[in-house]
């Protein structure tokens, strides 16, 4: 029998019905909780979400039958489990169970408390929050001051004590003064030569300082260094000239009492007559601290032949040590002199006039030095040949005349300058290599070449 399409439409809606009436009748019906399911009338029964739901009003809850808490949140109820009235029950289409919640009103009333308590939580002023932590900060501080303060008094003693305790002991704390008094007594006194040479140690690291040395000056200590410059012992005589440089060294007091008692006399002296490298190299170290910066020494440096002694020394030199310190001294006595005679200063009136009693230029041309000068340009270090181009340089207003006649000069000129120029080239191949150095030396060559010409 052939059905119409309407009678087929039919058919298969009234199914649906059927079946959905019957899905309604097990869902609402009793649980063996002995609870009414009590059909909501807004929602005909079902959840549009994820299931049907129900509210329920408890009927008649037996004795022995387990009551559940329901809270906001949804619980699986079990077989023989029941639920306070107003609770809100869903059947869960997805896994199958009846689950509880909370109903609406039991659920506002939780959800309105849960807010209230939070309410009553203790409210924290900022400004309060502030004071709080920094007075917290102070007092960390207050307590970390004092146990520094405890912790260093701890590890030091005051000094009455301490005074005390050395007194007891005979042990006194001695100033610079009273530590060169002691020195200059025990080097009187004493007669052994390695003493003399470890008190001479000490004194030449105090006079480093002004006051220092100009304290030993007053109390006698020059008497005391010349008697060691004086001494058969090179070891003292070394020492001796060690300290008394180092007492000369930009001291203008210490200058004028050493002119005065001879010490540049002595210096010179022992300059001419020793042969022991490390004293002729200290010597020479004590002459230029004498004569740096002080024209009266200078002038009489050149009366005492000072520069005939230097000469030499200077042709005695062999491996050109003493040669270049020697010249260094030569260039820096010009080069102040000139800078001083020709200073336009007011102020500097009275050192140029006192510059200008030195008769250095005659005094370097009437001993030879514009000839001994140039043979520092044949020794094969570098630093050798730049002090001596340096200081023919200063001393071409004197020595030009030689410099022009001197064949040998100009064939070592050119001889370095041909070299110099091959070692900048060779550099310049290099990477990261530094040719300033023998480019300045270089361009010393050219300026002595244009002086001669």
């Amino acid at each position: 029998m052939r059905l119409r399409p309407s009678t087929a439409v039919r058919l298969i809606c009234l199914t649906f019905i059927v079946l959905l009436f019957h899905c309604c009748y097990i869902s609402c019906q009793r649980s063996d909780g002995a609870l009414t399911v009590v059909d909501n009338p807004e929602v005909n029964g079902l959840d549009t979400e994820d299931g049907s739901e129900a509210t329920i009003e408890e009927e008649d809850i037996k004795e022995d039958l387990e009551v559940v808490h329901p809270t906001d949140q949804w619980q699986t109820l079990k077989p023989g489990q029941a639920v306070p009235s107003g609770s809100h029950v869903r059947l869960n289409l997805q896994t199958g169970q009846r689950e509880v919640r909370l109903g609406e009103e039991h659920l506002k009333y939780w959800t309105q408390q849960h807010s209230e308590n939070e309410d009553k939580q203790p409210f924290i002023n900022p400004d309060e929050l502030k004071k709080a932590m920094k007075k917290i900060k102070e007092d960390l501080n207050i307590n970390k001051d004092s146990n520094q303060k405890e912790s260093v008094s701890s590890q030091f003693r005051p000094l009455d004590e301490l005074k005390k305790d050395m007194a007891q002991l005979d042990l006194l704390v001695e100033t610079d003064v009273q530590i060169l008094r002691r020195l200059l007594n025990q080097f009187n006194s004493t007669h052994v030569t390695e003493d003399k040479l470890n008190i001479l140690h000490e004194l030449e690291y105090m006079v480093h300082q002004v006051d220092n040395a100009q304290n030993l000056c007053s109390m006698g200590g020059l008497v005391f260094i010349l008697e060691g410059l004086n001494s058969s012992d090179s070891r003292l005589q070394e020492s001796s000239a060690f300290v008394l440089g180092s007492a000369l060294s930009s001291n203008p007091t210490v200058q004028v009492k050493a002119v005065e008692s001879g010490a540049l006399q002595t210096l010179l002296t022992l300059l001419a007559t020793t042969e022991h490298f490390p004293v002729q190299k200290k010597v020479l170290f004590a002459v230029g601290s004498l004569l740096r910066n002080f024209p009266f020494a200078q002038q009489h440096f050149l009366s005492n032949g000072g520069l005939q002694v230097l000469s030499e020394v200077f042709r005695g030199d062999g491996n050109g040590s003493l040669r270049t310190r020697i010249v260094t001294l030569l260039h820096d006595l010009i080069s102040i002199s000139k800078t001083s005679v020709d200073s336009v200063d007011p102020s500097h009136e009275e050192r140029a006039r006192q510059y200008s009693r030195v008769s250095l230029d005659k005094e370097l041309v009437e001993t030879n030095w514009c000839s001994l000068v140039p043979q520092l340009l044949d020794s094969s270090e570098h630093d050798y040949r730049e002090k001596a181009l340096q200081t023919l340089i200063v001393m071409a207003p004197m020595c030009l005349q030689q410099y022009r006649t001197d064949r040998s000069l100009m064939t070592s000129l050119t001889r370095l300058k041909t070299l110099y120029e091959e070692i900048v080239n060779k550099e310049k191949t290099v990477e990261n290599s530094q040719t300033e150095y023998f480019e300045e030396i270089v361009e010393l060559i050219d300026n002595l070449k244009i002086k001669i010409r």
